[in-house]
C-alpha cells in the first residue's frame, strides 16, 4: 500500500476528534471488528507531536485486536488517546466532548480506562455514550481493572517460570519490577506472598515508599533495574522499553510484565530470542484488564467471579504459546500473533466489520 493511507495499513478505521471550545484533540483507531466492537482504553498524555500520539495508538489498537483474541473474547481491537496533560486539560466539558465522539462511531469502539485516565473519568463519559466501560462500581461499572491486570501477570509469570526453569513456583526467584503503578505495585505483593526476593523501581518516589519496607524488597533505580541479575525483569511501565541497548544488557533469562508495547521495534522479539531470553507477550499477560471491563458488556450484567476465571485462563494461552513458539521455529511475539490470527480466522471468518 502507498500514498496516505499506508500508515493505516490493516486498520479498519482512524477517527480524528477536534472541538475548539473544550480543547480537545483525539484520535481513535479501530484496528479490527473482526470478532466484535473494538475494546480499547482511553490514553489521555502529552505528546512530542500528533505524530507520536498517531504512531502510538496505531500500536496499541493492533495489540488489542491480538489481546482479545489471545484472551478468547468476542471483540475487536481499538484505542484512543487525548493529547495534551490531563493535569491540565482534564473537564467535564472535555471528557464529555469526547464521549460523543465515541458515540458518534455507533459502538464501533467501546472505551476504558488507560494511563491519565480514571474510573471517575469514565463515569462523566458515560454521560454521553454507552460505550464506556471502566467507571468505579458506585457509578455502575466493574471498578479499577490493574486489580485483574496485576494477577494475569503473576499468573503469566508462574507460566512461565515453569517454562523457563520446569517449576511454577517463584519462591525464592528473584524478580526485578519496573514500574511501581497499579499493576506493578499489586504484583509486588503477590511476589512477596508467594516469597520471592524483589528489586522494584519507579520515578515516582511515593510509589517506591509503599513497597520499600515489605519483606524481601529491595529498591534501584529505573536506569539500572532491566539489568538486576534475577531470575525475571518485568516492565510494567511505559512502553518500548526493550530495545537493541536493554536487550544486550538483560542479564534475567525471562521477560514477563504487564506494560503495553514492551518491544521497541519488531526486529526486538528475535533480539530476546537470539539471547536465549523467554520473552512472554505483553498483549497476552497484561489481558486481565480488558477481561475485567469486557464483562461489562456481558448480557447478564458483570460478573467479578467470570471475569477472574477468564484471568486464570491466561496461563494456558501464554503455555500454548511457548509450544508454538517451539514447534514452529518462531518468536513467542510471532507464535502469539499466530495464535490470535487462527482464532481471528476461524471465528471471526464470516464477520467483516462490526455495524454496532
Amino acid at each position: 500500500m502507498e500514498g496516505p493511507f499506508a500508515r493505516f495499513e490493516g486498520h479498519e478505521q482512524v477517527v480524528f476528534g477536534n472541538d475548539d471550545q473544550t480543547g480537545l484533540r483525539c484520535i481513535i483507531a479501530i484496528h479490527s471488528t473482526r470478532l466484535g466492537p473494538a475494546l480499547g482504553g482511553t490514553r489521555f498524555r502529552s505528546y512530542d507531536d500528533e505524530d507520536a500520539a498517531l504512531t502510538d495508538v496505531l500500536r496499541l489498537s493492533r495489540a488489542m485486536t491480538y489481546k482479545s483474541a489471545c484472551a478468547g473474547l468476542d471483540l475487536g481491537g481499538g484505542k484512543a488517546v487525548i493529547i495534551g496533560d490531563p493535569a491540565e486539560l482534564r473537564t467535564e466539558e472535555l471528557l464529555r466532548a469526547y464521549g460523543r465522539m465515541i458515540e458518534s462511531l455507533g459502538g464501533r469502539y467501546v472505551t476504558a480506562c488507560d494511563v491519565g485516565t480514571t474510573p471517575k473519568d469514565m463515569a462523566v463519559i458515560q454521560h454521553e455514550t454507552r460505550w464506556a466501560t471502566g467507571a468505579s462500581p458506585e457509578d455502575g461499572g466493574s471498578g479499577d481493572s490493574g486489580v485483574l491486570t496485576a494477577i494475569g501477570v503473576h499468573l503469566s509469570m508462574r507460566a512461565v517460570a515453569a517454562a523457563a526453569f520446569g517449576d511454577p513456583s517463584l519462591a525464592g526467584r528473584h524478580v526485578a519490577v519496573q514500574g511501581l503503578g497499579k499493576v506493578g505495585s499489586r504484583l509486588v505483593d503477590h511476589l512477596v506472598e508467594d516469597g520471592a526476593k524483589v528489586t522494584a523501581a519507579d520515578i515516582d518516589e511515593e510509589a517506591v515508599s509503599r513497597v520499600s519496607g515489605l519483606p524481601g524488597v529491595e529498591i534501584t533505580t529505573v536506569d539500572d533495574v532491566l539489568e538486576v541479575d534475577a531470575d525475571i525483569v518485568s516492565p510494567n511501565a511505559l512502553g518500548s522499553v526493550l530495545d537493541a541497548d536493554t536487550i544486550e544488557a538483560i542479564q534475567a533469562p525471562v521477560v514477563c510484565g504487564g506494560a503495553n508495547n514492551q518491544l521497541a521495534t519488531v526486529e526486538d522479539a528475535q533480539r530476546l530470542d537470539e539471547r536465549g531470553i523467554l520473552y512472554a507477550p505483553d498483549y497476552v499477560v497484561n489481558a486481565g484488564g480488558v477481561i475485567n471491563v469486557a464483562d461489562e458488556l456481558h448480557p447478564l450484567g458483570y460478573s467479578a467471579q467470570r471475569a477472574r476465571s477468564r484471568v486464570e485462563a491466561i496461563p494456558a494461552t501464554l503455555t500454548r504459546i511457548v509450544e508454538v513458539a517451539r514447534d514452529e521455529r518462531v518468536t513467542t511475539e510471532e507464535a502469539a500473533a499466530r495464535v490470535a490470527e487462527r482464532r481471528i480466522a476461524a471465528v471471526g471468518g464470516l464477520r467483516r466489520i462490526w455495524l454496532g
